[in-house]
This record gives C-alpha cells, sequence and structure tokens, in this order.
C-alpha cells in the first residue's frame, strides 16, 4: 500500500516509517499538520496513519478539512487521549479508525491494513484470477495452476496493482508512484527490475506470459485469449 504518517515526534515517526518500508509498503512522512495537510491532498495514499495533537495544524482539523473536500482516503487516527469524547471527537470528524499511545506496533498494521481495504470494497471477492494466476488479495499469496509461488513484499505489491484491473497499462510512473515513497529515491531501471523480477516467478519458461510490455507506455496484466 501506498501509505502516509503524520507523526510530529521523530523517534514515533521513524520507527513506524521503518517498520511499515519493511512489510513491503511504500511510505511518505510528514512532520507537522500542515506539511501532511498538503501530502494528503496532492498525493493518492491507500491509507494514512494521522497524530491528533501536532503543532501548525491539529490532526481534527487537517482530517475535517479533507472530508469536507471530499477526500476520503481511508485514516487511522493517533492519539495519547483515550478518554470516549476524544474519540468520539475523531470518528465525528471522519476517523476510520482510533488507535491510543502507547500502542503495539501488530496492532497498528493490522488496522492500518484493513482500513486500507476499504478503497477496494467494491470488489466482491478477496480472490482475483488473472488466467491461470490466482491471487488472493487479504492473505497476500499467489499461485499459477495450483503451485504456490513466493513473493516478496515489493513484488506482491505490483501484482496487485497489476492485477486490480488486468488488461489496464500502468506507466513506469504510475507504478513507481505506487511501489515507492518519496524517499526512496528509485533508480531509474528500479520500475523494470522489480517486473523482470515478478515475471520471471510468475512466468516460468514453457508457460504462457502474463505480464506484457506496451512499448512506450508501460505494463500490462493480461492472459491470452
Amino acid at each position: 500500500m501506498k501509505l502516509l504518517v503524520i507523526e510530529d515526534s521523530l523517534r514515533l515517526r521513524t520507527t513506524l516509517g521503518r517498520a511499515l518500508t519493511k512489510l513491503g509498503h511504500a511510505v511518505d512522512l510528514a512532520a507537522d499538520g500542515g506539511e501532511g495537510d498538503v501530502m494528503g491532498r496532492t498525493t493518492r495514499y491507500d491509507a494514512i496513519v494521522l497524530d491528533r495533537m501536532m503543532p501548525v495544524k491539529d490532526g481534527i482539523d487537517v482530517l475535517r478539512g479533507w472530508r469536507a473536500d471530499g477526500i476520503d482516503t481511508p485514516v487511522l487516527l493517533l492519539t495519547a487521549l483515550g478518554e470516549v469524547e476524544d474519540k468520539l471527537a475523531g470518528f465525528g470528524v471522519g476517523a476510520d479508525d482510533y488507535l491510543t499511545k502507547p500502542f503495539a506496533l501488530a496492532e497498528l498494521v493490522v488496522r492500518l491494513e484493513a482500513i486500507g481495504r476499504r478503497r477496494h470494497h467494491a470488489q466482491a471477492s478477496p480472490m482475483t484470477t488473472v488466467g491461470p494466476l490466482a491471487i488472493d488479495l487479504t492473505a497476500k499469496t499467489v499461485a499459477r495452476d495450483g503451485a504456490d509461488i513466493p513473493l516478496t513484499a515489493r513484488e506482491f505489491s505490483l501484482l496487485e496493482l497489476l492485477a486490480r484491473r488486468p488488461g489496464q497499462i500502468h506507466s513506469r510512473a504510475q507504478i513507481e508512484e505506487r511501489l515507492y515513497s518519496e524517499t526512496d529515491g528509485p533508480l531509474s531501471n528500479a520500475v523494470d527490475a522489480a517486473v523482470y523480477s515478478l515475471r520471471k516467478k510468475i512466468c516460468p519458461p514453457g508457460t504462457a506470459p502474463l505480464i506484457h510490455t506496451r512499448r512506450g507506455l508501460g505494463y500490462v496484466l493480461e492472459a491470452a485469449p
């Protein structure tokens, strides 16, 4: 997923960024409400971790403004305030979930991935198939003709991006935006290398190709008729 963490504590912001990146997510970081507000408006994220009490602009004000302007990105609100009234205030302005500090990192990850799936709520089943490929978007597993294929977190993120819209061309810029954070600074051939690695795993020698290159346009996941 493409994630944004808005947190004024440098230690917590850094910890969350590193942990979520290790899990294969592309993570952008913002140090205050003003910076985070702009990033949340100008970049499409799958989910946002938003601290409530911050300098420049309070998290509640940031979220209220987003919802008023039609920005429906799922938001997990972080706060040191655990009173019921504070939680109701967060939900009242459009928070999707609420986590009180201190919290277990594992719980934040589970909650964050759960609200992130809201963007794809129209999908009737977590399973999707493309030709001989069966992809479980919830369990993050993939198999070809019944044989499991182990993928890295980033390889699965790339496959998920392509599989959600099979037959649609994704440009290198679109893939780079979804797979890498602003601080990654991927090399010019990073996307091509990622596609090559994924293609080798899901399309071994002797099998029909599934990832196709559209020269000058990008890549598409599509099974032969």
